[in-house]
């Protein structure tokens, strides 16, 4: 991912959010919806299909490919901020998706697909329904592997698998703590634990997003309900009860903060706070489902759109708009595309002198980011409140989430034995 198409801040503007649509409802609540292969592509190069994105079309050049991975060079020509998708044959589950796409951007996204049926499509601001859905054929047989990747393969889905499974299990009384001093009315204990009832869905977030309909439940802004229809609950609608907008206070989107909002009844907390646990235990449900999977792509793809999302979000300040806690969030993103990373480093650093170059990289990289992070304060103690972050601060925040996402970009390629 190249952050250097990061936006400058500016209050009460708004990016669309990383998310803005539904796709588990179809499919059910039980249903995993992503469980890719597990395989590692033994080729050297892979099928590089173009995708020309706008804010009313989405061309992609082939209707197909051979199986194996396959490199999608997309570029935007449109207005704003775009998305780019791979969907099941049920056109419900995503198999794969390309976020944060500006204006002008050419980025690479490799996928790892098997024989099948799939579709592509677009999304403008990350929003609303499919754009250019087209029907994409991946023919040939099974992604062969050797022995020696077979065994690296194995153990960092093993070890990623498990790591998600622990953050869920260390999320959920965080959470439950959290929920149950909002619902009592202890604001102030309610204030001080929702920094950290956030920490373990954050580490885990990409893979959190994939379960449909879950994420918007938990994790959606105001304005992301709004755009998409939806009602607002979970972690967001909690916060601003917490921290409640004066009068004329707006809402990232330059709206009045209380318009169509007042502070919830004593019922509704109860409603919310119960919801928000529920929602966060049947993510817990899903993830230590014995079916539950992941593929090498999403493990090093999932490291990039951790990234991607400080750069969308946390940069800016419009995560935690009445908190102001966004570095907590920044910080355990970071933390989160760090094991991601050292999960399939094993598989990068056999590749030869180029993948160990590249790990060598991407490990200073991360610990400069988390030093400059840590001088703003730590999980433990707290963050500073991010509305006393300076702009010449983020921007220099800014820049090392830059100086991290460059070589990171090129995690993938490497994994998957692509060349660029």
């Amino acid at each position: 991912m190249n952050t250097a198409r990061m936006s400058t801040f500016t209050p009460g503007a708004s990016l669309p959010r990383r998310r803005g649509r539904i796709v588990g409802t179809a499919a059910g609540m039980g249903v995993l919806l992503v469980a890719l292969t597990a395989c590692v592509p033994n080729n050297a190069s892979a099928t590089t299909v173009t995708v020309a994105m706008t804010d009313d079309s989405c061309v992609v050049s082939a209707a197909g490919a051979a199986s194996g991975s396959i490199t999608f060079a997309i570029s935007n020509g449109g207005t704003d901020v775009n998305e780019f998708e791979i969907l099941a044959e049920d056109k419900l589950r995503i198999m794969g998706e390309k976020e944060n796409v500006t204006p002008g951007q050419r980025v690479s996204y490799v996928a790892s697909l098997e024989p099948g049926v799939y579709y592509t499509a677009c999304k403008f601001q990350q929003v609303g329904a499919p754009v250019g859905l087209a029907k994409f054929t991946v023919t040939g047989g099974a992604i062969a592997v050797n022995a020696q990747e077979k065994a690296l393969t194995d153990t960092a889905l093993s070890s990623y698998i498990a790591y998600l499974r622990s953050q869920v299990a260390e999320l959920i009384p965080a959470a439950t703590a959290f929920a149950f001093a909002y619902m009592t009315g202890d604001d102030r204990t309610a204030r001080a634990l929702f920094a950290s009832a956030r920490v373990g869905y954050e580490r885990i977030e990409p893979t959190a997003e994939a379960f449909g309909d879950l994420d918007p439940k938990i994790d959606f802004r105001e304005v992301d309900a709004v755009a998409d229809g939806l009602d607002w609950t979970g972690y967001h609608r909690i916060e601003k009860d917490l921290w409640p907008p004066a009068p004329d206070a707006l809402n990232s989107d330059g709206t009045s903060a209380r318009q169509d909002w007042a502070p919830s009844t004593v019922a509704q907390r109860q409603a919310f706070g119960q919801g928000l646990i529920t929602d966060l235990q049947a993510l817990a449900t899903l993830v230590n489902d014995q079916s539950f999977a992941v593929s090498l792509a999403d493990i090093s793809n999932g490291a990039i759109a951790l990234l991607d999302e400080v750069a969308a979000r946390k940069i800016t300040g419009e995560e935690d708009w009445w908190s102001h806690t966004d570095l907590a969030d920044f910080y355990a993103n970071v933390q989160g595309a760090e094991v991601a990373f050292g999960a399939v480093t094993p598989i990068a650093t056999a590749k030869g002198a180029a993948g160990q170059t590249l790990v060598a990289e991407i490990r200073d990289e991360f610990a400069a980011l988390k030093t400059l992070l840590d001088s703003y304060g730590n999980l433990e103690s707290g963050f500073v409140s991010y509305d006393t972050v300076t702009p010449s601060q983020r921007k220099i925040l800014s820049d090392r989430v830059n100086a991290l996402s460059e070589p990171l970009s090129q995690l993938t390629h490497v994994v998957l034995g692509v060349r660029p």
